[in-house]
């Protein structure tokens, strides 16, 4: 959905959507809201049965719903309070449940109906049978014709009342035409009447495509299954600890930020939270998709919806409700199979006009046979075949059902992905950028060298230090206070607290200015670094990140940390490079350090020390060579790159920053992920392509057939099933895919 500024930043209403059959249905709905007054913007997905619709300020949902209704079909506002929305995806699992077992009823009755007509036409075909009576012919396909057909009926009823046609109006007309057409021979020539008579068409035509619509519904509840799995992952209640330790089961609903719960072993995560009390191991493997279980201790973060392994957990509660990893997890997947890939955009124009076009060439179909001279029956059986050769249901699913299938694996894996305009770019990827710290390294870095100049002592050259960066959540940062706090230090107060992003920071400790980073953010404070220059060169040889801590204009000592590259990192750079995909590193660190990472991980090159700013510029200068660039950071300093590569990836574990600026989340740190992140947009891609491919097919080679009168309509009616079930069941191929190379 693309929108101007202003409208992007106005809210995006979902609706459920109930009675849409094809492609020529969500069609005429998004028409309608678009002349809808108060409506700026609106997107329907058939395979989700949902629309997306944008409204200017103060307009009430029931617009919306008004409008739906008039186009002949039902919406439904969805409920943003989780309790609420629980109980309404209950009532919605429970009418589509529902929904299916009288389709499955009615096919049932169809099919014992039709089968007489099928072993007749067999047993003649072999010269071992002979034709059924007029009337008992008529007599079963009556029934089929009623009880079938009504919900066809039914669907045209609305789409032409709606102004529109749809499948239900094919599937009416040629149905009809045959039905009526052999029960007016019966009435007039009564027996006679054998051997001209076409209820078997009509019959057949019912039956096959009720058939696939039951084959069809199955497949896509396995494409969107990713989805339900995540919201079947919010526990319903908790044990939440009062303040004089006694325990309430709670809705979780009811809980509040501050509040401490009780996880016992084998129980979900109620919400995200931190550990307070307890140890154990908690699965997270169906919100990162990592399979091994994680250790879990005091001061470590845990996700709502994970399994506690073994050990009971005091946690103390930091997100509820719509603010809760799993509840972003699932809008993520939910707005990304929502989206509309520009092909899909023509293919929508296309079943704009596609049924007035169909019933307009069946109409010429049978004054063309007339006028040939071929008799009315001949004309007839080709105008009903080419009505139902041609429903459109194959090229409204195609697109849609390959992106809920992808996106969905690629959730269970661990990589979300936030819309199709990214699928798309990621699958025509050919460089990839990392980030250092946090990316390509563990992103814990330690201190390992504590330099001081003559006069200062080592341990208060480490409490300036962490005085300045206890304010920041830069993995250097960290590591500092981490070694101040292991050294028994109490960091002095601190206040002013500026970071320069890509340099360092700086606060006012004690009245004067106390300044960390590197050399360049030296040298805009007028710092003199003479005299730790050749511990800087010292630490810099051995591929340590050294940062200078200075107050004032004078240098009180260097600072050596180390930053272990992640085992995983060189398995990730190597199956780019598998795949055709050079794999290059950004860095904010040395020369020296990113020297020796590159070379450990056998990168195809590397620039640093580099800015935020001039990262955005790298990877703008390759667009400009032609090359699509892949950015995979983690920090507030990739945002700008992120922003401005084809395809931004932020692993989980960064910032809020980075993950709100990318176009993918990886939701563990395993750059591995980066190169299955590709692997699955290419693979969604290709699953459209061959979708749209197998739609067309089917119309292209299929109408012609028709109109020459080369396909009787119970013929047309298998084809036109086979190819929704066709298309279908090969978009739900895609939900077996798994990253390859991950040990797991």
């Amino acid at each position: 959905m693309s929108a101007s500024p202003t409208e992007a930043a106005a809210p995006i209403r979902v609706f459920d959507i109930d009675g849409m059959t094809c492609a020529a249905c969500a069609g005429r709905i998004e028409r309608v809201l678009a002349k809808t007054p108060g409506v700026r913007e609106a997107r329907v997905n058939l395979a989700l049965e949902r629309a997306d619709v944008v409204l200017d300020p103060g307009v009430a949902d029931d617009v919306v719903v008004a409008a739906v209704d008039r186009a002949g079909y039902g919406a439904e506002p969805r409920r943003a309070d989780p309790a609420e929305r629980r109980r309404q995806r209950e009532r919605e699992e429970a009418a589509r449940r529902a929904a299916f077992r009288r389709t499955l009823s009615l096919f049932a009755v169809s099919a014992v109906l039709t089968l007489p007509f099928l072993v007749s036409m067999v047993a003649m075909a072999v010269g071992a049978g002979h034709l059924m009576g007029p009337w008992t012919e008529f007599a079963l396909a009556s029934v089929v014709q009623v009880v079938a057909g009504a919900r066809f009926y039914r669907g045209a009823a609305k789409a032409l009342r709606g102004g529109s046609a749809n499948m239900d109006v094919l599937v009416a007309v040629g149905t009809t035409a045959a039905y009526l057409f052999s029960a007016w021979m019966v009435a007039t020539r009564g027996h006679h009447a054998a051997g001209h008579l076409y209820f078997e068409a009509s019959a057949t035509v019912l039956t096959l495509v009720l058939a696939g619509k039951l084959m069809e519904e199955r497949a896509k509840a396995g494409t969107t299954a990713a989805v339900r799995a995540l919201m079947a992952l919010r526990p319903e209640s908790a044990t939440r600890l009062g303040a004089d330790g006694g325990l309430a089961t709670v809705a979780v609903e009811d809980l509040a930020p501050g509040d401490r719960i009780l996880v016992r072993p084998g129980e979900r995560v109620a919400v995200d939270g931190v550990v307070a009390e307890g140890e154990g191991h908690v699965d997270e493997s169906l919100v990162t998709g990592e399979s091994v279980p994680v250790r879990k201790g005091a001061g470590d973060a845990v996700v709502g919806g994970t399994v506690n392994g073994e050990g009971a957990l005091t946690v103390l509660v930091r997100a509820v409700g719509e603010d809760t990893t799993l509840a972003r997890i699932t809008r993520l997947v939910e707005n990304a199979q929502s989206g509309k890939a520009p092909v899909q955009r023509l293919v929508d124009r296309v079943s704009a006009v596609f049924v007035p076009v169909v019933m307009a060439l069946a109409a010429a179909t049978f004054a063309g046979w007339l006028l040939a001279g071929g008799g009315f029956e001949a004309a007839l059986v080709a105008a009903v075949s080419v009505l139902v050769i041609a429903c459109p249901c194959a090229l409204g699913l195609a697109t849609p059902t390959a992106l809920v299938a992808g996106t969905g694996a690629a959730a269970r894996a661990g990589i979300l992905i936030r819309d199709i305009e990214t699928l798309e770019r990621a699958a025509r990827a050919d460089v990839v950028l990392f980030d250092k710290t946090g990316t390509l390294t563990a992103g814990r870095p330690e201190v390992v060298d504590v330099v001081p100049t003559a006069g200062v002592d080592p341990l208060d050259l480490l409490a300036a230090a962490a005085a300045v960066q206890r304010f920041s959540e830069h993995p250097l940062a960290r590591a500092v206070t981490a070694a101040a706090e292991a050294s028994g230090i109490v960091p002095p107060p601190a206040s002013g607290f500026r970071a320069v992003a890509g340099r360092g920071a700086l606060a006012i400790v004690a009245g004067a200015r106390i300044a960390i980073g590197n050399a360049a953010h030296m040298a805009d404070l007028g710092v003199d670094t003479g005299t730790v220059a050749a511990d800087l060169a010292a630490l810099e040889a051995r591929a340590r990140t050294a940062v200078v801590v200075a107050r004032e204009r004078t240098a009180l000592g260097v600072l050596g940390l180390a930053d272990p590259v992640r085992p995983e990192a060189r398995a990730a750079v190597a199956a780019l490079a598998a795949r055709g995909i050079a794999a290059r590193m950004l860095t904010g660190d040395n020369a020296a350090v990113a020297a020796a990472v590159a070379g450990e991980l056998g990168l195809d090159g590397w620039k640093g020390p580099v800015r935020p700013a001039d990262k955005a510029a790298e990877v703008e200068a390759l667009q400009a060579a032609g090359r699509r660039v892949v950015m995979v950071g983690d920090g507030v300093n990739d945002a700008p790159a992120l922003a401005a590569a084809d395809v931004g990836i932020a692993m989980g574990t960064g910032t809020d920053v980075a993950m709100e600026t990318a176009g993918v989340t990886l939701m563990r740190p395993d750059p591995r992920l980066v190169e299955a992140a590709l692997d699955v947009a290419r693979a969604t891609t290709a699953k459209i392509r061959q979708n749209l491919f197998w739609a067309f097919a089917y119309n292209v080679v299929g109408i012609p057939l028709a109109v020459a009168g080369l396909l009787t309509p119970a013929i047309a009616g298998a084809a036109m099933a086979a190819s929704s079930v066709c298309v279908v069941t090969n978009a739900g191929l895609l939900t077996r895919w798994k990253p390859s190379g991950l040990n797991r």
